[in-house]
Formats: structure tokens, C-alpha cells, sequence
């Protein structure tokens, strides 16, 4: 049976399905509430329960950080009849606690020659609130950070995605390839950064990424989906030759079951036989989006075709407040992405 969450001071409402928790119904339908350990353990989802019951299935609430007669966690929180529930959203990345804290390396598979995939854990089955889009710093023991982007979308938040390329050079990279392993402690500090999706607009969406810069765009992207965004989604992913399209497969998925979603990968050193878009990545964006004055664009990768793409976007008529990139520098192993 599905009931409908009424929440206050914000007037939004949402429905619920099922069996399934609040805090669940209202990512799935793009609201943003705050939580820390999805355990119920900590308190931080608690809002006040103004109208209505919920229940929380399975779970003793002795056990539960219940606060008050009329708490209420949404973590675990299932919603027995319509409700109303008075808490804080988040509405920018300002309101989500950074935290500093230790991970452990859970799973790491190599994508590519030079790119490998490695998911982290928190510890005592806590879990991190992020914004889709957003980084994170790994705090080495003498003081300097490496940043990643999150390559996974916030309701997917069991353990934390990351696509690290190797920097020729690169002292941390190399750690990472050569030394790294599942279940490695590794110091924290997240989530970082402004880029991530936003969920007001009702315009078109160009993405264009450079290399492993479609990570943030991969949890934009798969954020975007579950929250039900039917707006047109063009992704455009340039790399250098057909091998370091890590995960064209996945793209290739999204655009083959969405009618919204198209997916072009470029190639600026084209192998033999290629015969997709060819060239500078953001030149095919403008080859194919002469009049960019109705869109949104997000971008994500090195410096040269962040700088270019902007020049370019601008000359076509994007407007600058309708642009967001997230810049990487691979070109120094350094505390800058």
C-alpha cells in the first residue's frame, strides 16, 4: 500500500511504497534529507512526527537512537498511513557534513591499462552523504591530499566508487596500482566540491567528459535516472583511443534502454576501423549543438578541454550561469584534481 509523506517547512510531499523507508522514498523521488549511519544508530535522519504512524519493521527501537516520543528516523522508518514529517532538507552541498574519517579498501578491479576501479567502506557500517558529482580527498600521513571524484549516485551508497588513472610519475597513483589492496585502511575527508546536478532546471542536459572525468558524470547521470529525470540527457565522453572507453558498455546500455539518454564517444587519436565522431571532444558538441542558449552543460576532465569547451559553449550562446565543470589535473600528482 503506498502512503503519501507530507514534510515540513518545506510543503513537499512524496509517496511511499510498500515496506520501503522513508528516507529510501524520498531519494528515489529526488528530496534530500540528511543521514549518517542508515543503521538508525546515530540520529542524524531524525525528523518530528506531526501527523500519522509509521513503523519500523524488524528492528527493536530500544535499539534505535530515538530521541523523543514523536522522533522519527526515516532511515528505518516505513510509513503505516499518510504522514506528515517536520525536518530539514538539504538544499546545497553547505548543509552536508564533511567528515574526516578512516575507510577500508572493500574491492578493486582494473578497467583499463591505466585506470582502476576501487570502492571503499566506512567502518562500523556507516555511510557518507554526498551530492551526486561531488569528490573526495585521501589524506596521506604527510599532510598532502588526492582528490577523486564519487562515481556513484547517492542512493547507491553502501560503499563509495572511484576511477583512479595512473599518472605516469604519479606517487600516489602508483601506490594504488602497485601497492593497494582490498582491505587497506585509508584516511578520508568527504564529500567535497560543487558540482553535482541541479534538480530545478527543466532544460536539456549536455554532458561532455575527458577521460576518467565521466565518473562524476556516471553518479550524475545514474542519480538523474533514479530519481525519474526525463529531460534529454547527451552524454559526450572524449578519450584518446578506443581502449581507454573504460566503460562504454555501461553508457552504451543507458542510451539502448532510454529514449532520453544518447551517448557519443569521441576519439582525438582514432584507432583503424573507427568510424564514430572523431577530434576534440567539445567540438563535436558544438558540431552537433550549433545553439546551445536551451541547455544545461556539465563537464568533467582535464583543464585544456574544460578551458576550450567554456570558450566554445559561450561563443554558441550557452549561457554562463547554465555551466558547471569539474576540472581534473592529471598532469601533476598534486592536491588539485
Amino acid at each position: 500500500m503506498s502512503f503519501t509523506v507530507h514534510v515540513t517547512p518545506s510543503g513537499h510531499q512524496f509517496s511511499t511504497e510498500e515496506g520501503e523507508t522513508i528516507l529510501d522514498a524520498a531519494e528515489r523521488q529526488g528530496i534530500v534529507m540528511p543521514y549518517g549511519c542508515r543503521n538508525g544508530l546515530c540520529g542524524s535522519c531524525a525528523g518530528t512526527l506531526e501527523q500519522g504512524a509509521v513503523s519500523y519493521p524488524g528492528e527493536e527501537e530500544s535499539d534505535l537512537a530515538i530521541g523523543g516520543e514523536n522522533q522519527c528516523l526515516t532511515c528505518k522508518a516505513v510509513a503505516s498511513s499518510d504522514i506528515t514529517i517536520h525536518i530539514k532538507e538539504v538544499e546545497s552541498t553547505k548543509e552536508i557534513e564533511v567528515r574526516t574519517l578512516p575507510s577500508k579498501v572493500d574491492e578493486m578491479e582494473q578497467l583499463a591499462h591505466d585506470v582502476m576501479r576501487v570502492y571503499l567502506k566506512l567502518l562500523e557500517n556507516q555511510r557518507l552523504q554526498f551530492l551526486a558529482g561531488q569528490y573526495l580527498d585521501f589524506l596521506m600521513e604527510d599532510g598532502r591530499r588526492r582528490a577523486f571524484s564519487i562515481a556513484n549516485a547517492p542512493h547507491d551508497d553502501e560503499r563509495i566508487e572511484l576511477h583512479i588513472r595512473r599518472v605516469p610519475g604519479g606517487e600516489f597513483t602508483d601506490y594504488v596500482f602497485d601497492t593497494m589492496k582490498s582491505g587497506s585502511i585509508e584516511r578520508i575527508q568527504a564529500p567535497l566540491g560543487g558540482f553535482y546536478l541541479r534538480e530545478d532546471s527543466d532544460r536539456p542536459l549536455i554532458m561532455m567528459a575527458g577521460g576518467t572525468g565521466f565518473a562524476p558524470l556516471k553518479g550524475i547521470i545514474e542519480h538523474a535516472f533514479h530519481i525519474g529525470i526525463d529531460r534529454p540527457i547527451h552524454l559526450y565522453w572524449g578519450v584518446r583511443a578506443e581502449q581507454d572507453l573504460y566503460l562504454a558498455e555501461l553508457a552504451e546500455k543507458w542510451a539502448a534502454e532510454r529514449e532520453n539518454f544518447q551517448f557519443t564517444p569521441v576519439l582525438s587519436e582514432p584507432d583503424e576501423g573507427w568510424t564514430g565522431a572523431t577530434g576534440w571532444v567539445h567540438e563535436a558538441v558544438v558540431a552537433d549543438y550549433p545553439d546551445m542558449s536551451a541547455y544545461d552543460l556539465y563537464m568533467s576532465g582535464p583543464p585544456p578541454m574544460v578551458f576550450a569547451g567554456k570558450d566554445a559553449f559561450l561563443a554558441v550562446g550557452l549561457p554562463e550561469d547554465n555551466m558547471y565543470s569539474d576540472v581534473f589535473e592529471w598532469a601533476k600528482d598534486n592536491p588539485n584534481k
